[in-house]
């Protein structure tokens, strides 16, 4: 809706960047106290550090659906259904999938801060702890272990990502090469 309603976008942007500009990473603490310091204070920690990366590129792709290809398909009297099908979600799977790749990172980094302040288990807990012990080695190890969590993940989006996006094969980049 915000992508598609400039007033409504332009309405809400103030309130959606004043939750943006909040440090999530002081927030982890009282995500804690209000949710409990199971996993659900870290799920909702790592949502709403990836939310709005998410928020802004669906609301770019919105805003960058090719209007000629919307009128030629409202000239041959298509359906809502089939414009959703042929040209909105065709034109928004980039732009989400370039979201979800700079939300592995972040969502990996909210995991560790989330688990660094309240928790006594996982990744972020062991690093705290190694930390703690000067134990470098298993500083070093349990951030390793996060560097290949990430590669896997992007790997396995790259994946859906050739799957998804089968037909742009033939266009490797705009200079030609």
């Amino acid at each position: 809706m915000l992508g598609s309603w400039k007033r409504l976008s332009d309405a809400a942007d103030p309130v959606i960047m004043g939750f943006y500009s909040l440090p999530r990473v002081s927030l982890a603490p009282l995500f804690i106290i209000w949710l409990g310091i199971g996993l659900f204070a870290k799920v909702a920690l790592v949502a709403s550090i990836v939310l709005f990366v998410v928020l802004f590129n669906v609301r770019e792709g919105v805003r960058g659906i090719d209007r000629e290809v919307v009128d030629a398909f409202r000239s041959m009297n298509a359906s809502r259904g089939a414009m959703v099908r042929y040209v909105v979600v065709p034109s928004l799977v980039p732009w989400l999938l370039a979201a979800v790749r700079i939300g592995i990172g972040m969502a990996l980094i909210g995991a560790v801060v989330g688990e660094m302040v309240g928790s006594a288990r996982g990744l972020g807990w062991y690093v705290m702890h190694t930390s703690g012990v000067y134990d470098i080695t298993g500083s070093i190890t349990a951030l390793v272990v996060l560097m290949l969590l990430a590669m896997v993940f992007n790997g396995v989006l790259a994946w859906v990502e050739r799957r998804m996006l089968h037909w742009r094969r033939g266009a490797e980049s705009w200079t030609g090469q």
